[in-house]
Formats: C-alpha cells, sequence, structure tokens
C-alpha cells in the first residue's frame, strides 16, 4: 500500500493531491524513525504545519483529508505498523495553517510543510497574530488584533461588566450596551473568550457563562468544512481556523483571519 516510500526518485512531490500527500508520508515516516530509532513509545504527537498560498490551500486539505480528519492519521499508523514503529495508543496528528513555520520545524521536502515529533521531553514554542473582524453588530473597533502571547482576550457586552459573583470582568472585544443597537443586546457580558493553546499550536475559542444554554448562544461555521458547531459547555472548546465565521448571541458576528 505504502509502495511510494520505496522509491523517492519516482514519486517526488509536485503540486498535486497524491504527491504531496505522498511527500508528507515520507518526511513523516522519515522523522519517526530518526527521532525513536524505530520505537516510538515515547512519541506524544505528531504536529503538521502547512503553509501553503490561498490559492493551493484547497490541494492541501485535500491532500489531508481535511473532511476526515481521522484518514490521514490513519495512513501514518500503517507506516508505522509496516515499520515497526511502535507508538502509543494515545498519540495524536494536529494539523495547523500557519504564515509561516515556526522555529525549529523541519520542512518537508517538496512541500510547503513542516514536522515537529512532540514527545514527553520536547514542545515546540509557537507564536500567532490573528484578526477579528466584526461582520455584524457594533464593537468597540471595527478589527481587532490579538497575539498568542496576549493571554485570554475576553468577549463581551461593555468594556467593564459586574458578573453575578460581584467581580468585574473587562472584556477586550467589547459590544457597548449603552447605544442604540439592537444586536448588542443579545451579548452577554460573559459571552465568550479566545486563548492560545501552544499544544496545538492555534487559537480556541470558549463560551463563558452567558454563552451557553439556557443564556445566550455561541454558534461557529467552518469556512473550510461549511460545519456549524454549537458550543454548549464552557469546557469545550472550538479551534478557530482561518475564515470562521463565530456567532453571539443572536446575529452578532466575528470574522477569523490570521491575514490582516
Amino acid at each position: 500500500m505504502f509502495n511510494f516510500l520505496k522509491n523517492k526518485e519516482e514519486n517526488q512531490p509536485g503540486g498535486d493531491v497524491k504527491t504531496i500527500r505522498a511527500a508528507i508520508l515520507l518526511a513523516i515516516k522519515q522523522e519517526l524513525q530518526k527521532a525513536e530509532g524505530g520505537e516510538g513509545k515515547n512519541i506524544k504527537g505528531i504536529d503538521l504545519f502547512i503553509t501553503a498560498p490561498d490559492s493551493e490551500k484547497h490541494i492541501y486539505e485535500a491532500a489531508v483529508y481535511s473532511g476526515d480528519p481521522g484518514h490521514l492519521k490513519n495512513d501514518v499508523q500503517k507506516i508505522a505498523d509496516d515499520y515497526a514503529l511502535d507508538l502509543p495508543s494515545a498519540w495524536v496528528l494536529e494539523i495547523s495553517y500557519v504564515p509561516e513555520l515556526p522555529p525549529a520545524i523541519r520542512p518537508v521536502k517538496g512541500a510547503d510543510a513542516g514536522l515537529f515529533i512532540r514527545t514527553k521531553e520536547n514542545t515546540v514554542q509557537r507564536s500567532a497574530i490573528a484578526y477579528i473582524k466584526v461582520l455584524n453588530g457594533e464593537a468597540e473597533k471595527s478589527i481587532y488584533e490579538i497575539r498568542s502571547e496576549s493571554g485570554k482576550q475576553n468577549i463581551g457586552r461593555d468594556v467593564s461588566a459586574q458578573a453575578d459573583d460581584g467581580f468585574f470582568r473587562l472584556n477586550q472585544i467589547a459590544f457597548p450596551g449603552n447605544i442604540d443597537n439592537h444586536i448588542n443586546k443579545y451579548i452577554s457580558r460573559q459571552h465568550a473568550h479566545i486563548e492560545w493553546n501552544n499544544e496545538t499550536g492555534s487559537f480556541m475559542l470558549y463560551a463563558d457563562e452567558g454563552g451557553v444554554p439556557p443564556n445566550n448562544k455561541v454558534k461557529v461555521r467552518s469556512a473550510a468544512s461549511e460545519m456549524l458547531n454549537k458550543l454548549a459547555s464552557t469546557q469545550v472548546g472550538h479551534r478557530l481556523e482561518e475564515g470562521d465565521q463565530v456567532v453571539l448571541g443572536e446575529s452578532a458576528v466575528l470574522l477569523f483571519s490570521y491575514r490582516a
């Protein structure tokens, strides 16, 4: 099944789905062998970073089976089995679309991508800048810049809002409640927040107490798959991807992007 791994010269990666996928899988196989000498027991996961331009992003999405997240992981597991790489049962495969490769990430030859093998002893320090554009509703700003090192970015009604416990919460992305805009009135004081997760190298969106049933809502429509995700718990977040639209309350809409 994986004969393409045995002859690099016959399978030099190009710009189509199959050859890009072959390049990624070949690189993963080589890195696994290098990292663990054919054992693999200390590997926690594999981070795949894709830096393809927008014009080629759809090719890479097809190459990594973006509509079926477990498919590529199964392919990697088959390679590991074929080469006696004893991966632990709980290993993970994380795929991130980034403008450029983070430091210490090994580029994939022949593809706009890079790899990092995550073990019990190491982790990769990542960073990113993203932009939140207000498409519907009226916030303090029309566009917000958020950074991985900035910490939690609260979203809610008013910049300073008193919570039920008496303490005040500061909303970095704030929708004033004292203006004549009916959309803002459906946004809770503690609606949601965005924070950076270095383990996955991504910004995560979480609903807060005011943004889960039976209160107001937080919904996300994915640009890649058109799937609609409703956040029903404050503990389970949504990994934000390029072009995701976040709906707060009835109809306030935020656009997430890595491009200014």
